[in-house]
């Protein structure tokens, strides 16, 4: 069988609102972008009930209704965008090669990854069912809705210790759950959490099963004594990390020790000349939806300039 390939300007790799931003950008400047949207179209938007913090939207939105947007706007400026997943990547000549599906080759001049990042999760089927219903990897996206109320957040890292104070301020209670008898965090945020009156820590303790039919209404904690208590809340936030979506450039492009991609400060250049890095894939500081379209604007204006300096019409 003969190999596929197909040239293309601009290849966008993963959707969500830094690829959909890009894209925008791109084919509004005759980049004639294509995007291969990945295994979840939209990103982690489409697994967010209600986004009531992206600017122009007064009465919030539904996550897949935002991306739904997002993709439309994309394509009413031409952006050719199809089901597929990048699958390897050769970024060692001049033009890069990506595979898709492990069977189509496209050749691009410039390729914008906006391949995002996933939450952690404790791997519950309690959880995973409740996912949208009052459980969360988000506490600054979805503290909002449980503001008076007792919650949950399992983790015990920076992240966790950060989440862990903005509930403290929206929530009447916070219980964090940390399964060492100590925390990873920094001293300074450990300080903070321990000095904020309405957070219980509990420490040497595990999450056996989050409870709730339609909506969580609380959970069961295991100590490594194997003693279960009960608490009562209405929210479970996963602080326990993300993991970004970048395997496949590893051999290639600069990672930091966690996986996200290192671009050079002040754009969305990665090292290899031609491959810009946007939204979560290369952010483990903001992971909002604003900033990552932000950024894959400027995925999509840094590519126009490669474009240009290379003479590429």
């Amino acid at each position: 069988m003969t190999e596929q390939i197909e040239h293309v300007k601009c290849l966008i790799i993963g959707s969500g609102p830094a690829g959909y931003t890009a894209a925008i950008y791109a084919a509004r400047a005759d980049m004639k972008p294509v995007m291969y949207q990945g295994l979840q179209p939209g990103g982690q938007l489409t697994i967010t009930t209600e986004v009531e913090n992206y600017p122009g939207y007064p009465k919030g939105t539904q996550g897949p209704e935002m991306m739904e947007d997002f993709k439309a706007q994309a394509e009413r400026f031409g952006t050719d965008i199809r089901w597929g997943l990048a699958t390897s990547v050769d970024f060692s000549g001049p033009v890069h090669k990506v595979i898709i599906d492990e069977k189509t080759t496209i050749t691009a001049d410039t390729v914008i990854i906006a391949t995002g990042a996933s939450a952690k999760w404790l791997g519950l089927p309690s959880e995973e069912r409740l996912n949208g219903f009052g459980v969360s990897a988000c506490a600054v996206c979805d503290g909002f809705f449980f503001k008076g109320q007792d919650v949950a957040i399992v983790g015990a890292g920076d992240t966790a210790a950060e989440e862990a104070t903005y509930l403290a301020k929206l929530c009447k209670k916070v219980y964090m759950i940390v399964r060492k008898e100590e925390m990873r965090a920094s001293k300074a945020m450990q300080n903070r959490v321990l000095n904020t009156p309405n957070i219980e820590v509990i420490f040497n303790s595990q999450t056996k099963e989050i409870l709730g039919e339609k909506s969580v209404d609380g959970a069961l904690i295991i100590d490594n004594k194997g003693e279960i208590r009960k608490i009562d809340v209405t929210g479970f936030f996963v602080a326990i990390g993300h993991k970004p979506n970048t395997a496949i450039f590893k051999d290639y492009l600069k990672l930091d020790e966690t996986g996200y991609i290192q671009t050079i400060p002040g754009s969305s250049r990665t090292n290899v000349p031609g491959v810009f890095a946007t939204g979560d894939a290369q952010d483990h500081i903001y992971r909002q939806a604003v900033t990552a379209a932000g950024s894959g604007c400027m995925g999509a204006l840094d590519a126009e300039r490669y474009l240009a300096d290379k003479g590429i019409h």
